[in-house]
């Protein structure tokens, strides 16, 4: 058995869904889409990714001796309709990925495993990522014929439909690489027209400064009244564009138990989560990803999702929340204690 075919066999017995081969390069393209975003200052608060953005263009720039990079996907599809919980104003919608275990956790410790066999079989130099270095993921990914980047700029795969947590394994070893994946989104652009703070300003182009993952997870201070409507009751991320994508009809549940979702974490109370002091938050968020973002960041936008909730039984939680030592917290309750009787809060 030659070595693509060895390392594909060992891929999918430790959980990988997808495997696929690319060289340590990216094309033009890629650089170009990369600098443009960063230009419009569409990463917003993200500033690494514009620190080491030469690096994140060029794989030889972050390590000029590797030759080949082994792409890999992990299915986190949903067993159930990730939106549901967008119905139930009371309750707080936490992305699908966020619902369990921190994925980087999962993926990369599975990686390293999968490095091992590697360099244990054929004796490379080899390092791995999960979306903590300055790698192009996607573009890799759709080098490597896992699929292609959507007009939501989310990698689709045609079996795995949005719902694929990407990892690579940079290494000396040359491997023979499959073929590109082709576009196949056609005219459609469902994803474009889920986005409820229209975050595409055309497609295959996202402004993150507009995008509900990116108002909830990385901006740090008060998000623009603007937005706040739109948000409804996504606490922690947003799967519209993902889920509208018509290729998800073939995904089958993610195999992994570790990225099922929790219980607890499937439609959580908001008044119970606006409860939370921050002993409370880590205990409640521990091995989530959610317990990355902080308590009062978290509590930030449980406050604006009890102000989009329009239950008045929540309004004696929003009003304790306004007085809560954290400034950007308070300012938020404020907005909702207004919205909740009627002010005029928009």
């Amino acid at each position: 058995m030659g070595a693509a075919d060895a390392i594909r066999e060992r891929a999918r017995a430790l959980g990988f869904d997808a495997v696929g081969f690319a060289p340590a390069s990216l094309g033009g393209e890629a650089r170009a889409g990369l600098a443009a975003f960063l230009a419009a200052g569409s990463h917003g608060d993200m500033g690494w990714l514009a620190e080491r953005a030469d690096q994140r263009g060029d794989p030889a720039r972050l390590w000029p001796e590797a030759r080949s990079v082994v792409s890999l996907g992990m299915s986190y599809a949903p067993e159930d309709d990730p939106l549901a919980t967008l119905a139930r104003p009371d309750r707080g919608n936490i992305s699908v990925y966020a619902r369990n275990r921190d994925y980087h956790d999962v993926v990369k410790g599975k990686l390293k495993h999968l490095a091992q066999f590697i360099v244990g079989r054929f004796g490379p130099e080899v390092k791995v990522f999960v979306d903590t270095a300055p790698v192009m993921e996607k573009p890799l990914a759709r080098q490597a014929g896992l699929g292609w980047q959507g007009k939501h700029t989310n990698l689709v795969s045609r079996v795995h439909g949005s719902w694929l947590f990407l990892g690579e394994i940079y290494t000396t070893l040359d491997l023979p690489a499959d073929a590109p994946h082709a576009d196949r989104c056609g005219s459609c652009a469902r994803c474009i027209a889920a986005c409820p703070t229209d975050a595409f300003p055309a497609p295959y182009k996202l402004d993150a400064t507009r995008c509900i993952s990116y108002l909830t997870i990385e901006h740090r201070g008060p998000i623009p009244v603007e937005f706040r409507a739109a948000m409804g009751n996504r606490i922690y991320g947003c799967d519209d564009c993902l889920a509208a994508c018509p290729w998800n009809r073939f995904a089958v549940a993610g195999r992994e138990a570790k990225l099922r979702a929790r219980d607890d974490l499937a439609a959580p109370s908001l008044a119970a989560l606006a409860a939370l002091d921050d002993a409370g938050f880590r205990a409640r968020f521990a091995g989530s990803p959610v317990k990355r973002v902080g308590r009062d960041r978290f509590v930030r936008n449980v406050a604006i999702a009890v102000g989009n909730s329009g239950d008045a039984a929540l309004l004696p939680v929003a009003e304790r929340l306004a007085g809560d030592a954290d400034a950007v917290v308070s300012e938020a309750a404020g907005w909702a204690v207004a919205r909740l009787k009627g002010g005029g809060s928009t």
